[in-house]
């Protein structure tokens, strides 16, 4: 990873400062005074929340926040894109470095959805498949999005182990694998298995064939595919899985995920995604939507109020598992008073015969 120095750190540390300021006293704030502005109000609803919080200082503060501290950090004057603009041919050079054979499958003739092209995902200029440098901008923006966790990568090392309580896959294909750190987790915790990692951004999908080689990682493949339709043969896999691609999505094409990776598995085998749903309550629907609106994720919304389990089980899917996911330590303590994106796991298995 590149290192910009003593200005670059300073900037991006007090964006994280401040993102600590907006998830623990801001947030705390706001849900305070929420519940103040409903007492005695029946069934609410994500409108009634809005209402309640219409004359809130502290709300109208809250959201600018969550808007313009990511934007601050992608593209503020020490932000990750322009902060990498100087060393553009260095790095293209590095992602375009000579690999092995059949690690990295691009299609030059791929037309990516207006679903995925269209919008600027995260506030991430240019989206994912933008610009050559956008899977090391991605990457380097994962790593400095919460405060504590800059350097973390442990949640999929979490989702890994939730994915061995179901079964002990041989052949894995990581769905909208981005830049690889999903798909970097399963080859290093399932040394024995066959791990396939598609995306539409030929950018993060060089970026994790690099990564790859550099972990010297013989027993992983990428592939340039959407998820809707890969392109590979029925049966080829005995676990399909997604980390975070589900809310990136319109309802049509989380339907034809959820069939193609029916699809795709052999008899028996698990489909298990990991990504967000928000709960029954209202404040916490208005935040979660609230969220999607300010940071360029439109389809979280829809993904929440769509007929999931409905479009499972026309898939074919059964012993399906929706259950909320344990992020980090203690991340869903009921004394837990920090704003936190409502991970859930959805595990569904492909019937035997």
């Amino acid at each position: 990873m590149k290192q910009f120095g003593q200005r670059f750190n300073a900037y991006q540390a007090f964006l994280l400062g401040c993102k600590t300021f907006w998830i623990e006293d801001l947030y705390t704030q706001v849900k305070t005074e929420a519940a103040s502005g409903l007492k005695g109000k029946p069934q609410p609803g994500e409108t009634g929340v809005g209402d309640a919080l219409q004359d809130s200082v502290a709300y109208k503060y809250y959201a600018w926040l969550e808007r313009h501290l990511q934007k601050m950090k992608y593209s503020g004057r020490y932000g990750i894109v322009p902060s990498h603009e100087p060393y553009r041919a260095e790095l293209e050079a590095w992602l375009d470095q000579a690999l092995p054979e059949d690690l990295l499958t691009l299609d030059p003739d791929l037309v990516a959805p207006t679903h995925f092209t269209e919008i600027d995902i995260h506030q991430h200029p240019g989206g994912t498949c933008g610009d050559t440098l956008a899977g090391i901008i991605y990457d380097r923006g994962a790593r400095s999005m919460w405060p504590a966790a800059s350097k973390d990568l442990s949640i999929h090392e979490r989702f890994d182990g939730a994915v061995k309580e179901f079964c002990d896959p041989q052949r894995i294909l990581d769905l909208g694998c981005g830049f690889g750190k999903s798909t970097r987790a399963f080859y290093q915790d399932f040394p024995s298995a066959a791990v396939t990692g598609i995306d539409l951004s030929a950018p993060c999908l060089k970026f994790a064939a690099v990564t790859a080689v550099e972990d010297q990682a013989r027993n992983v493949d990428y592939r340039q595919a959407g998820a809707e339709n890969t392109g590979i043969d029925a049966e080829s896999f005995d676990l399909v899985t997604s980390t975070m691609l589900l809310h990136e999505m319109p309802p049509k094409a989380i339907r034809e995920t959820i069939a193609e990776s029916f699809r795709l598995l052999k008899k028996g085998g698990y489909a298990i995604h990991l990504d967000y749903l928000a709960d029954e309550d209202p404040f916490n629907r208005f935040i979660h939507y609230g969220h999607g609106r300010r940071n360029n994720e439109p389809y979280m919304e829809p993904l929440n109020k769509m007929d999931l389990g409905g479009a499972i089980a026309e898939a074919g899917f059964e012993k399906v598992e929706i259950a909320p996911f344990e992020e980090a330590p203690n991340a869903l303590s009921p004394d837990r008073s920090r704003w936190r994106l409502p991970w859930v796991i959805m595990a569904m298995q492909k019937p035997r015969s």
